[in-house]
């Protein structure tokens, strides 16, 4: 006797997965191995997704977290998508290594509002997370004390900048957008002639993500993530979902590490995916679930991407 497996509706949240940067980022990593071969030396991981990272290694790449970890066999070497200081291609260029800048043309974008600001004499604050490598670099763009690290809305409440000296802002591509409004509002009532970007930092994909979680939560027993846990947009989405109406999120990694069991008891749940993580790990996640439940799917997409970043021109192979 054939058992009926229980209904379980999934809405889809789109766009969801691979955003522009990521893959631009991708593209480089694998066009220098087409290009020069094994070994291409990445500093960092490209994207923040495990998949992603074992797939290019088992290609060819190399993961290291400084440059002291390459040797000097004239082999590319890649910034990951997050940004680096300027100590990272100055350390580069001093050993004379061919290396390849894969950070994302959004993130690169604010390294150059910080250094904008600098050069106006004005003191930074950036609004984001202590020891994520996009803070890092960002950081890193300017002198020890340019830039004060503000992380939440505490944070703001309770700075004190240094005297006599004009502020303005800049934030983390990858942050929570509502909790960023709080952050910004916060700032402007204390300090009303700090200056802020004149297009919003946080990524076009970011805010579009958050923003298809939130039209799904609210229908949704349950909401799963697919990211990583060092993936800040990742994380921000789980959040973004919980406080946005469903009563649980959760984030797995891929669908191996999902027990399907987790959606016994709910007539609906939706799925979405952070920046760096590709389709093919929600589809494993749908097919978990189908192993337990008669599954239907409901696309829900409230913004349609069309952006794509080209990568840098690479050195000819002699």
């Amino acid at each position: 006797m054939t058992v009926q497996k229980p209904r379980l509706h999934v809405l889809l949240a789109g766009p969801r997965g691979f955003c522009a940067g990521v893959d631009r980022a991708i593209k480089i990593v694998e066009e220098a191995l087409k290009r020069h071969g094994a070994p291409v030396y990445v500093r960092h991981e490209i994207v923040h997704n495990r998949f992603v990272v074992e797939g290019l290694e088992r290609q060819g790449a190399i993961f290291v977290e400084e440059l002291s970890e390459v040797p000097d066999d004239g082999q590319p070497v890649i910034f990951s998508a997050h940004g680096v200081p300027k100590s990272v291609p100055a350390e580069a260029a001093q050993r004379e290594m061919y290396f390849l800048d894969a950070t994302c043309p959004l993130v690169s974008k604010v390294h150059r509002e910080a250094e904008r600001h600098h050069a106006r004499g004005r003191h930074l604050l950036l609004i984001g997370h202590a020891g994520h490598p996009e803070v890092v670099g960002t950081m890193g763009q300017l002198s020890d004390g340019a830039v004060t690290l503000v992380e939440d809305a505490e944070a703001a409440r309770a700075l004190q900048p240094p005297a006599g000296v004009e502020l303005a802002y800049t934030t983390q591509t990858t942050l929570s957008v509502d909790d960023t409004a709080e952050i910004v509002a916060i700032l402007r009532d204390r300090f009303p002639a700090i200056e802020g970007p004149a297009k919003e930092d946080i990524c076009y994909a970011t805010t579009n993500r958050q923003a298809a979680v939130k039209s799904v939560a609210a229908r949704s027993d349950l909401v799963i993530v697919v990211g990583a846990p060092n993936s800040s947009n990742s994380v921000r989405l789980r959040e973004v979902a919980e406080r946005s109406g469903a009563p649980r999120a959760v984030m797995v990694q891929r669908g191996a590490e999902l027990d399907p069991a987790i959606a016994d008891g709910c007539a609906t749940i939706g799925i979405t995916a952070g920046a760096s993580a590709p389709e093919l790990l929600v589809q494993e996640v749908l097919a978990r679930l189908r192993d337990r439940f008669e599954v239907s799917v409901e696309e829900v997409t409230v913004a349609t991407e069309d952006i794509v970043f080209r990568i840098p021109r690479m050195r000819a192979v002699a």
